[in-house]
């Protein structure tokens, strides 16, 4: 199973729990391998060009479906050629800031951005990144401008929204959480349908005045283009086990997200929702002018 970025991130933790849950019902170990750099493209077309037997598969997130149009060049094709397996998990997203920066809510926070704009300081972990993508969306929702601070990876962000140099950070859920619960920091919405077992009293931003503004660090399974229908039925039943699994669901609990039903995890499924969230990103994407190559 390749998890296309660095070992210790979400995908690599998710990619270890589903592996190892699916090697179960395998019969057979599911070695994970990191295969990192270029906004998950390298790890991706790595499999894009791997014999389709079944013995290789991969693990994306929501880049799946941005890297479409994020990049001009990219040697394969991230819809056509992949055979799709399911899908697995939705990571909902935080925006959080600094216990100084002066909105307390998410509505005094939107009025706030709309007057200051470029004076607000929005971190991300780099272009594509699933907070970048967060980032591009809310100014998108607000029609407005923010001046974007870029980190490589989360870590460097949370201890600036700490500390004060940064105002805001929009991530998935696993990162913020722990801090937002010892008050180092300020949560201002969820950005799901629905409220986190972790966080109960933070409302969604639909619930908080901002409806639009939706977006999760999805996961789905891919195996290359022409892998015979069997072996990916055969994968799409270990998926399927592997999400039922009561251990599965409680490491993925414990991170603030939760095994797809089954009804998801399957190969249509991840087929609409990919090419539904290619649709979302594209103009989103455009119309902010940007480029990960």
């Amino acid at each position: 199973m390749v998890v296309p970025f660095a070992a210790g991130g979400p995908g690599d933790v998710i990619g270890r729990i589903l592996g190892s849950a699916m090697g179960q019902n395998l019969g057979q170990t599911v070695v994970i391998e990191n295969v990192g750099g270029a906004g998950g493209t390298i790890g991706t077309g790595k499999v894009a060009n791997a014999p389709p037997d079944g013995y290789t598969v991969l693990l994306m997130h929501v880049g799946q479906a941005t890297s479409v149009t994020l990049f001009r060049k990219l040697n394969y094709d991230p819809v056509g050629d992949f055979e799709p397996i399911g899908l697995v998990t939705d990571v909902p997203m935080i925006l959080v800031g600094n216990n100084d920066f002066p909105p307390r809510d998410l509505r005094e926070l939107a009025a706030y951005i709309r007057e200051h704009r470029e004076k607000v300081l929005l971190g991300n972990a780099g272009i594509g990144s699933a907070s970048h993508l967060c980032g591009l969306l809310l100014m998108s929702t607000l029609d407005t401008q923010m001046t974007t601070v870029q980190y490589r990876g989360g870590g460097p962000a949370l201890i600036d929204i700490m500390g004060g140099r940064i105002n805001l950070w929009c991530d998935p859920a696993t990162g913020p959480t722990p801090y937002v619960r010892e008050g180092k920091m300020r949560a201002y919405a969820v950005t799901t349908k629905s409220r986190l077992p972790t966080l109960p009293d933070l409302p969604t931003a639909d619930e908080a005045g901002l409806p639009g503004f939706e977006v999760s660090t999805w996961y789905g399974l891919y195996a290359p283009k022409g892998t015979p229908k069997p072996v990916v039925e055969r994968l799409v039943v270990a998926l399927q086990a592997a999400l039922k699994d009561p251990t599965v669901a409680q490491r993925f609990g414990e991170l603030s997200m939760q095994p797809v039903p089954a009804d998801k995890a399957n190969p249509p499924a991840l087929a609409s929702h990919l090419r539904a969230e290619v649709d979302k990103w594209a103009p989103i994407i455009r119309k902010a002018g940007i480029h990960a190559d």
